[in-house]
C-alpha cells in the first residue's frame, strides 16, 4: 500500500508541477485540453497496470553506463487487463475522431463562411483626409530601436530591464508605439519583485518624439516567473477553462498599462477559433476583469488576433467553391504581408487580396475591424505590397535601402502606396510613393513632402488619369477668385510646387507645379487669379491652368513677389498605419 501511495503521489505531484509551469487549458473541448486529459488518463492507467503486475518492484541500482537510477522489475505472471486497453482505446479513439472531424474535409462550408462577406465600398468615399505630416512613418522595428536608444540614456536602467514587444495604438488621438520594460533575468526579478520600472512611448509619426514613462511598474510580464508570468497569471485566474491568446500591451487614456488578452472558442470541433471577448489585466497590480464582445472598453484597440483574421480570409478564398476545386477557379489568398492601420479612430488590419498563383498583382484590398471583425473591401486592381516595395527599392538600388511595408493613401484620386526607405542600420533615409495601378510610377524624396512632389510630377508626366471611385467626374471647372495665401516648396530634385488658398473656395487647397505658369512666382496674397481644375471631391486640387489677372497691371520694373512659406497641404488616406 505504501508503495502504491508513493508511486501515485509522485505521479500526481509531477502532473501538478507540469500543470503549474505549462499552464495548459483544462477544457477538453479544446485540442490542447483534450490532449492534456488524454495523457493524464493514460499515465494513471499505465501506472495502475504496472502496479498490478506480480512481482512488480522499483529499486535504486546502477543502470546502463553504470549510472544509478530507479529501475523497474516485475516477476513472472504479469498480465495486461483488457478493460485498461479498452478504456485507453476509447479515450484516444474519441480524441482522434474529434481531430479528424474538425478538419476541412467535413466542414468546408464552415471554413469558407467564418469570415463574413466584406462590404464593398468606394475607395474615394471611404478615405480619411490627413495632413502629410501625420502619416505614420515609424514601423515596429524602428520603434524598437528608438526605444532602445532612449533606454540607453537612462543611467543603470539598461542593466536591469530589457525591452518588450512594441504595440501600435492610438492614445488620446495620438498614434504611438508602446514598449513595455521587462526584467532582464531571474535575479533582477527577485530584486525588483514589484515590477520593472515603466514603459517607453514612441510616436508613430515623429522619430524625435520618444518618452520614458516611469509612473507605473510592469509587474505582470510575458515569460516572467511564477505567478508574475502573464500567461500563467491569466490561466490560473480568469482563463482556466477557456482559450486564451494574443497578449497585447495597451495603455488607457490616462496612460495606465494593461495587457489585453483575447479569449476564444472553436467554431468547428477543435478548429476555427473565434474571438469572443477579452481578459483585461492591470500590468501593475495584476487585477483581472473579463469582458464579452458587447462591452469592450472604448479605449481598447485590439481584440481580434491578426493570425485569426488572415487565416479566415485565406480559408474564404481557398474554399470558395469547396475543397475539390482543383482548377483553382476564383481561388484567392491574402498577399504576403499585412499592416495594422487606423481610420476614424478605429483599428483595422489591412491587406491585399490576390488570385492564387499571382505574385505581383492584387485584385482588391480588404480591411477588417480589429474589434468587431467587420470587413470592407475596395475593388482596386494593381500591384501587391511586395511589388511596390521592390519598385521603390529599385529607385534607390545604388544606395541599398530597403522599404518598410507600405500603407495606402489617396493622392489626387490615385490609390498610392507610401513607405519609408531605410539603411542597413534600420534608420529612415528617404520616403517613397508608388502608384497602386502602375507601380512603375514612383516618387522618392528626403522628406515626405519632397517624395509627394516627386510622385505628383511622375503622375503628370505619365498622364496617369486613372480614377478610383467617384472622386473625379471628368468635368473641368473654372474659378476666378482672390488669393488668400500662397506658399512655394522646392523638392530635392529642384522642382518647385505652389500651394494656395482662394477666398471663394476656402475649403480647397490648390496646387500647381512651377512649369504650369511663369506667373506663379509673381503671385501674392490679394491677387485676382483665374484657374481651371478637375471636378473632384478631394480637399487638394491640382490645377490644369493658371492666369494671374493682376500681372498685366504691374509696372514693368516689378519682378518679384511676396511668398508665404507655410504649407497646409493634405492628402487623403484610408488611415494611418504600422508594420507587424
Amino acid at each position: 500500500m505504501k508503495k502504491k501511495l508513493l508511486v501515485y503521489g509522485g505521479l500526481t505531484l509531477a502532473i501538478l508541477i507540469y500543470g503549474f509551469f505549462a499552464a495548459p487549458n483544462l477544457n477538453p473541448l479544446y485540442a490542447d485540453g483534450a490532449m492534456f486529459w488524454a495523457v493524464v488518463a493514460t499515465l494513471y492507467l499505465a501506472v495502475y497496470q504496472l502496479m498490478d503486475m506480480k512481482g512488480f518492484s522499483l529499486q535504486m541500482e546502477n543502470g546502463p553506463g553504470g549510472r544509478p537510477g530507479l529501475q523497474f522489475h516485475r516477476g513472472e505472471g504479469g498480465k495486461l487487463k483488457k478493460w485498461v486497453l479498452i478504456v485507453l482505446a476509447v479515450i484516444w479513439g474519441i480524441y482522434l475522431i474529434a481531430v479528424a472531424g474538425s478538419s476541412v474535409l467535413f466542414g468546408s462550408r464552415a471554413y469558407r463562411d467564418q469570415m463574413s462577406v466584406p462590404v464593398e465600398k468606394s475607395f474615394d468615399a471611404d478615405v480619411q483626409a490627413i495632413d502629410v505630416n501625420q502619416i505614420p512613418i515609424v514601423d515596429k522595428d524602428l520603434a524598437y530601436k528608438l526605444a532602445g536608444k532612449q533606454l540607453g540614456t537612462e543611467s543603470s536602467l539598461g542593466s536591469q530591464v530589457v525591452l518588450g514587444e512594441p504595440t501600435m495604438q492610438q492614445v488620446n488621438g495620438k498614434l504611438i508605439w508602446a514598449v513595455p520594460l521587462h526584467h532582464s533575468g531571474f535575479f533582477k526579478w527577485v530584486a525588483n519583485n514589484d515590477g520593472a520600472q515603466g514603459y517607453i512611448v514612441v510616436s508613430a509619426t515623429n522619430m524625435n518624439d520618444v518618452q520614458y514613462v516611469r509612473d507605473y511598474k510592469i509587474k505582470i510580464q510575458p515569460n516572467s516567473y511564477f505567478m508574475d508570468d502573464l500567461e500563467r497569471h491569466v490561466r490560473f485566474g480568469a482563463g482556466l477553462f477557456t482559450g486564451i491568446t494574443d497578449y497585447s500591451f495597451e495603455l488607457d487614456e490616462s496612460g495606465r498599462p494593461y495587457w489585453v488578452v483575447t479569449t476564444y472558442e472553436n467554431k468547428w470541433g477543435f478548429n476555427l477559433p473565434e474571438a469572443n471577448g477579452i481578459i483585461l489585466v492591470d500590468a501593475t497590480t495584476g487585477q483581472m476583469n473579463r469582458y464579452d464582445m458587447d462591452n469592450i472598453p472604448a479605449w481598447v484597440d485590439r481584440v481580434q488576433p491578426e493570425d485569426f483574421i488572415i487565416n479566415q480570409l485565406n480559408n474564404h478564398g481557398q474554399y470558395i467553391h469547396g475543397i475539390f476545386n482543383f482548377s483553382n477557379f476564383e481561388k484567392q489568398r491574402t498577399s504576403e504581408g499585412h499592416i495594422i492601420v487606423y481610420n476614424n479612430n478605429r483599428c483595422y488590419l489591412f491587406t491585399g487580396i490576390t488570385s492564387v498563383g499571382s505574385d505581383e498583382s492584387a485584385i482588391k484590398f480588404v480591411m477588417v475591424d480589429m474589434i468587431t471583425k467587420e470587413s470592407v473591401e475596395y475593388k482596386i486592381n494593381g500591384a501587391t505590397e511586395n511589388a511596390a516595395m521592390s519598385s521603390a527599392q529599385g529607385k534607390v538600388q545604388d544606395l541599398g535601402y530597403t522599404a518598410t511595408f507600405p500603407l495606402i493613401l489617396n493622392v489626387n484620386t490615385q490609390p498610392t502606396y507610401f513607405m519609408a526607405l531605410k539603411d542597413a542600420e534600420g534608420l529612415i533615409k528617404k520616403y517613397s510613393f508608388v502608384s497602386v495601378k502602375n507601380y512603375g510610377i514612383v516618387g522618392v524624396g528626403d522628406s515626405v513632402n519632397e517624395a509627394l512632389d516627386s510622385y505628383e510630377r511622375a503622375l503628370k508626366q505619365s498622364d496617369a488619369d486613372a480614377n478610383i471611385g467617384s472622386g473625379e467626374t471628368g468635368k473641368t471647372l473654372s474659378l476666378e477668385g482672390t488669393v488668400l495665401r500662397i506658399a512655394q516648396e522646392v523638392s530635392g530634385d529642384g522642382g518647385t510646387t505652389y500651394s494656395m488658398l482662394i477666398k471663394e473656395k476656402p475649403n480647397l487647397i490648390f496646387r500647381a507645379p512651377s512649369e504650369l505658369s511663369a506667373e506663379l512666382v509673381l503671385t501674392q496674397p490679394g491677387d485676382r487669379v483665374s484657374m481651371e481644375f478637375p471636378d473632384t471631391k478631394d480637399s487638394t486640387v491640382v490645377l490644369s491652368s493658371f492666369d494671374n489677372l493682376e500681372i498685366s497691371q504691374l509696372p514693368a520694373t516689378e519682378t518679384s513677389s511676396s511668398v508665404s512659406s507655410s504649407d497646409n497641404r493634405n492628402v487623403s488616406s484610408d488611415r494611418p498605419a504600422s508594420s507587424q
